[in-house]
C-alpha cells in the first residue's frame, strides 16, 4: 500500500508546466493527507495564477499519476506562489536560457504575401522540431492570428504575456489586442514601446528562432528592430514584377547598412501553374526576385507559386499550407535550407 511520503515524492517530482520547475524546487507542495482506510489523498499545491490553464494541467496530471498508483480519489486545493519567487525563477530562466536567432521577415511594399510567407516559414521550421515563435510585428496591418486561425487570446501571468500556441509556434501580434479588428492610429514612439513589449514582456520561454513579421517599407517599426536586435537576421520577401522587387531593394539596403545579415530573397507568386494542364503561367513576369538577390549578392531561397492553401472547416487557417500541400512542400524546402544555414556557424546561402 502507497504512503504519504510516496504520494509527496510522486507529486513533488512533477514539473509546474509554466515556471518549468519540479514542484519541490518551487516548494510548492504543501498539507498532504492520506486516508489509507478510504483510499483518499488530499493536498495543496502553489502556481503561478490560480485559475490558469496552467494549473489545469497540472491539476490532471497530478490526479491522473496518483490514481495509476491505486488512489480511489484525489482532493486538491490550489494556492498561489509568491510574486518574489515567480520573478526569481523568471530572472533565473533569462539569465541561463539559450537566446533565439531573430529573422525579420521584410518587404519594400505591401501585397507580396510578406505575412504568408512568415506564417508559413514559421509553421515549416515548426514542423521540423524546432521551437519557433513569429511576432507580428505589423502593429498596423496586423494579420497573423486570422491567417493561422487564431481564436483565443494570450493570458497573462504575474504581468507576463503569455503568447498562443497554434501549429507548435508561439504567436504574439497587436491583433489579440485591439477589438473588432480596430484602426490602430498611432505614432512612432508608441510603435516603439510596442515592439520592446512584445519582445521584453512576453514570456517566449525557450526558442530556437524567432520569427519577426515586419511591415512593409523602411518605416519606424522597422527601424526600431534595427536598433534593438542588431543581430537579427533577414529574409526579403518581393514578387517577380520588376517594381516590386525595386522597393524590396530598399529594405535590404537598409538591412546592409545597419549589418543585418540577409539570408536570402522569397519570390512569391512566381507563376501560376495550371491543375489541369501543369501550363505555367507567369501572372507577374519573370525575373525579380532574381534580379533583387544579384543586386544584394544573396541568394535565391525559393519561388513560390500562386495557390490557396486545402481549407479544413473544423480546424480553419486560411493561409496555413499543410505539409503535403505542393507549397507546404516548398516551404518545407526554404525552412531546411534556413536551417542547414544557420547551424552551420559562419557560413552564409550559396546562391
Amino acid at each position: 500500500m502507497i504512503t504519504k511520503e510516496e504520494i509527496e515524492k510522486i507529486v513533488e517530482n512533477m514539473i509546474d508546466p509554466f515556471l518549468h520547475k519540479s514542484l519541490l524546487e518551487l516548494g510548492a507542495v504543501k498539507d498532504v493527507k492520506w486516508d489509507e482506510e478510504k483510499e483518499h489523498a488530499s493536498l495543496k499545491v502553489a502556481v503561478a495564477k490560480l485559475g490558469s490553464a496552467y494549473q489545469i494541467e497540472l491539476q490532471n496530471e497530478i490526479v491522473s499519476a496518483l490514481k495509476e498508483k491505486g488512489i480511489k480519489s484525489v482532493g486538491l486545493r490550489f494556492a498561489e506562489l509568491s510574486s518574489a519567487l515567480v520573478a526569481e525563477v523568471w530572472k533565473e530562466s533569462e539569465a541561463t536560457e539559450k537566446k533565439p536567432t531573430y529573422i525579420a521577415v521584410a518587404s519594400g511594399k505591401g501585397g507580396v504575401g510578406k505575412s504568408t510567407v512568415s506564417v508559413n516559414l514559421a509553421v515549416s521550421l515548426a514542423r521540423l522540431g524546432k521551437k519557433v515563435g513569429l511576432l507580428d510585428a505589423d502593429i498596423y496591418g496586423f494579420s497573423v492570428p486570422d491567417m493561422m486561425g487564431i481564436t483565443k487570446r494570450p493570458e497573462v501571468i504575474k504581468e507576463r504575456i503569455i503568447p498562443v500556441e497554434r501549429f507548435g509556434v508561439k504567436v504574439i501580434s497587436m491583433g489579440f489586442f485591439v477589438e473588432d479588428n480596430t484602426p490602430i492610429i498611432w505614432r512612432g514612439p508608441m510603435l516603439g514601446k510596442m515592439l520592446t513589449s512584445f519582445l521584453e514582456e512576453v514570456e517566449w520561454g525557450e526558442l530556437d528562432y524567432l520569427l519577426l513579421d515586419l511591415p512593409p517599407g523602411t518605416g519606424d517599426v522597422a527601424l526600431d528592430v534595427h536598433t534593438m536586435l542588431p543581430t537579427s537576421k533577414e529574409i526579403i520577401v518581393t514578387t517577380p514584377h520588376p517594381t516590386a522587387a525595386f522597393v524590396a531593394a530598399r529594405a535590404g539596403a537598409m538591412a546592409m547598412k545597419t549589418n543585418h545579415e540577409i539570408l536570402g530573397v522569397i519570390e512569391n507568386m512566381s507563376y501560376f501553374e495550371s491543375s489541369l494542364t501543369g501550363e505555367k503561367e507567369y501572372v507577374f513576369g519573370k525575373g525579380g526576385g532574381k534580379k533583387l538577390a544579384n543586386d544584394l549578392e544573396v541568394p535565391i531561397l525559393g519561388e513560390l507559386p500562386l495557390g490557396q492553401p486545402d481549407w479544413n472547416e473544423e480546424d480553419f487557417a486560411p493561409s496555413v499550407y499543410q505539409e503535403k500541400h505542393p507549397i507546404g512542400g516548398k516551404y518545407q524546402e526554404i525552412a531546411e535550407r534556413i536551417i542547414g544555414v544557420l547551424e552551420k556557424s559562419g557560413n552564409k546561402v550559396e546562391s
